[in-house]
C-alpha cells in the first residue's frame, strides 16, 4: 500500500480491542489487511487507553472516557465508535438486589472499561440517587451485592443466568436521555495525527472498509466469532446485528450528554468539549 505521494506509509502502532462486538472490524482487518508498517496490539479497553496516552500507541479504539480525560492530547477519528441505542447486550450490572436497594452495599466494578464504571456510576447515583460502596477489580462471582461486567465475559454471564437482576446499561441510558450510548471510539494522538496525516488518513480508511466489509458478511464473521463466547452463530448475528458503529449525529449528541455528565461529577476536564472529530478525507484541512 503506498501513499498519494508514491510513498510507502508511516510506521504506525495501532491499538485494538478483540471482543465479539468489534469483531467486524478486527477480524476483517486480521483477515485483509497486509501492511507491515501498521502494528497491531491487542489488549482490553483500560490497557489501551493506558498505552495510548503513554505514547505506546498511536491510534486506538479507547473508552470514550480516556477521550474525555485527555482531550488535548487526541483527536476522534469520524465514522467509527461502539455504540447501541437501547439494550447492548454485553454490559451489565448483574446484582442480587434492585438498583435501589444498593445503597451503602459492596459493588464490584470491572477494571476493564472505564467508561462502563463511570456510567454504572452515573446510573446508580445520579439517575437512582442510591450510593453504594464500590472496588475495582476482574470480574468474577462472589458476596458482592453486584458486579458489572462487559464484553465476552458479560454475554457469558448473561447466557448463565445466575443474578435475579441483570441490567443493561446501555438500555437505562437510554431511557433516561433518549440517546444512543457511545461506549468506545477511536483515538489517534495529536502529535502522530500532525506528524502523519497521510498515513493516519490511510489507517482510517481501512478501518471503514473493514468495518463496511465486516458488516456485509456478519454471517462469515460469526462462524469464526460466537464460538469463542460459545453462543449460536444466529444469536451472533442478532448481537451484532444490533450494534452501532458509525458514530453518527445521534450518537454524538449522546457523547456530549455523557460527557457532561462527566463534567459536571468532576471526573474530567471542561475541555472535553467540544468533541475534536477528523475525517479520512482531506487530512490536511483539519490541521487546526
Amino acid at each position: 500500500m503506498k501513499s498519494s505521494t508514491g510513498q510507502r506509509p508511516a510506521p504506525a502502532r495501532i491499538g485494538m480491542v478483540c471482543f465479539l462486538n468489534t469483531a467486524p472490524v478486527c477480524q476483517t482487518w486480521k483477515q485483509t489487511v497486509r501492511e507491515p508498517a501498521w502494528r497491531v496490539t491487542e489488549a482490553p479497553p483500560t490497557d489501551l487507553n493506558r498505552l495510548l496516552h503513554r505514547g505506546e500507541l498511536d491510534l486506538a479504539l479507547v473508552s470514550s472516557h480516556e477521550y474525555a480525560l485527555h482531550p488535548e492530547s487526541y483527536r476522534i477519528m469520524a465514522d467509527l465508535a461502539i455504540a447501541a441505542t437501547g439494550a447492548v447486550g454485553s454490559v451489565f450490572l448483574f446484582s442480587r438486589y434492585p438498583l435501589a436497594e444498593l445503597g451503602d452495599r459492596l459493588v464490584l466494578l470491572s477494571s476493564r472499561s472505564q467508561t462502563s464504571v463511570s456510567l454504572t456510576k452515573i446510573i446508580i447515583e445520579d439517575f437512582e440517587q442510591v450510593y453504594p460502596r464500590y472496588e475495582i477489580g476482574e470480574e468474577q462471582r462472589g458476596d458482592w451485592a453486584a458486579v458489572l461486567a462487559i464484553g465476552d465475559e458479560a454475554l457469558r454471564w448473561a447466557a448463565a443466568g445466575e443474578y435475579p437482576y441483570q441490567f443493561d446499561l446501555a438500555e437505562i441510558w437510554h431511557q433516561q436521555t433518549g440517546l444512543p450510548f457511545v461506549f468506545a471510539l477511536w483515538a489517534v494522538r495529536e502529535d502522530f495525527y500532525r506528524a502523519w496525516p497521510e498515513t493516519l488518513a490511510a489507517i482510517h480508511r481501512e478501518l471503514k472498509r473493514c468495518l463496511r466489509e465486516g458488516l456485509a458478511d456478519l454471517e462469515g464473521i460469526c462462524r469464526v466469532a460466537a464460538p469463542r463466547i460459545p453462543m449460536s452463530e444466529e444469536a451472533c448475528r442478532r448481537y451484532l446485528a444490533g450494534m452501532q458503529y458509525d458514530l453518527d449525529p445521534r450518537q454524538q449528541a449522546g457523547l456530549v450528554r455523557f460527557f457532561e455528565l462527566l463534567i459536571k461529577r468532576g471526573e474530567v476536564p471542561a475541555a472535553a468539549l467540544p468533541l475534536k472529530i477528523i475525517n479520512d478525507k482531506d487530512p490536511a484541512s483539519d490541521l487546526t
